[in-house]
């Protein structure tokens, strides 16, 4: 009969697939603005280590004394002040629509619609850039080199993540590994198909390490098929 693959075991939602919610600080999102309301002011009170993210958190408070977690730029410390605001100086740190931001300017925590609080450019060290504009949306650049527009009331903060550089580190012991992995509720370490058996995977089995099947497979194969490249335009590198 063989066993069910990887993709189905983590579609049946064990608990190893699942992400710890409970380890995570919390949301990240900005807040929204009140009838009326055109800017808010907040100050940085403490920076703050989130599991499973690999950027910094600030804790910031605003002027009415509540407080809130926020994404924080690069060059950032304790005590400085920032604004949100629907128009404002260009200045690293503060939200601002992406309307109101002259082109190159590098943002990251975009909006994908207007006050959805934040989803766009998020990781550690990555920002986009305003690469165009017309009179209703704004093209931003990202660094996997692909172009997105975006209505141009979205919010976005100015600058780049905070924690740039975290990748370069070697971990040096599949010990540091695993503890990296388990707060990201990835699977690891994970077994390339073609070194299963026949019984594990369709890539499995044969005398040598090769799928001997065709890797590209139709967007509508059933469940234990469907592995691979799914409905794949072209394969191969790009020359």
């Amino acid at each position: 009969m063989g066993k069910r693959i990887l993709v189905q075991r983590k579609g049946h939602g064990n608990m190893w697939a699942r992400s710890p919610g409970h380890r995570h600080v919390g949301r990240v999102k900005y807040r929204p603005f009140k009838e009326g309301e055109n800017q808010i002011k907040f100050k940085v009170v403490d920076f703050l280590h989130s599991p499973g993210r690999g950027a910094p958190l600030a804790k910031i408070q605003y002027e009415d004394k509540s407080k809130d977690l926020w994404l924080p730029p690069e060059g950032v410390y304790e005590g400085q002040e920032f604004i949100q605001a629907k128009t404002g100086p260009i200045d690293v740190g503060n939200v601002l629509p992406l309307g109101e931001m002259p082109l190159g300017t590098l943002v990251f925590n975009v909006e994908g619609t207007p006050q959805d609080g934040g989803k766009f450019a998020r990781a550690s060290g990555v920002a986009a850039i305003v690469r165009n504009k017309t009179k209703t949306d704004v093209e931003l650049l990202f660094r996997s080199k692909k172009t997105k527009w975006f209505n141009q009331n979205c919010l976005a903060t100015i600058g780049v993540v905070a924690g740039g550089g975290r990748t370069d580190k070697p971990f040096l012991k599949a010990g540091n590994r695993f503890y990296s992995v388990q707060s990201k509720a990835k699977k690891w370490p994970v077994v390339r198909a073609s070194a299963m058996n026949a019984c594990d995977h369709p890539f499995g089995g044969g005398r040598h390490k090769h799928p001997h099947i065709s890797t590209t497979t139709s967007r509508n194969a059933p469940p234990g098929r469907k592995v691979g490249l799914i409905a794949a335009r072209r394969t191969g590198y790009q020359k």
